[in-house]
């Protein structure tokens, strides 16, 4: 599957994206998630939706 395909970005891709560690790339999703949480959407722990990401990051473009 292309990765312009997949919903969930890991939080490996998510660090090798933005130049940070995999660690901080798993606290970013974290905070997303419990931003998606407090909206009343279910999560995956370690993946946030891509569109969600997209929309939350500014200045990320595919």
């Amino acid at each position: 599957m292309e990765e312009n395909n997949k919903i969930y970005i890991t939080a490996n891709e998510l660090a090798e994206m933005l130049g940070v560690s995999v660690g901080h790339a798993y606290k970013l999703i974290r905070k997303l998630n419990q931003e998606l949480e407090k909206e009343g959407f279910l999560v995956i722990a370690g993946k946030v939706p891509r569109r969600y990401f997209e929309k939350r990051w500014y200045g990320f473009s595919a």
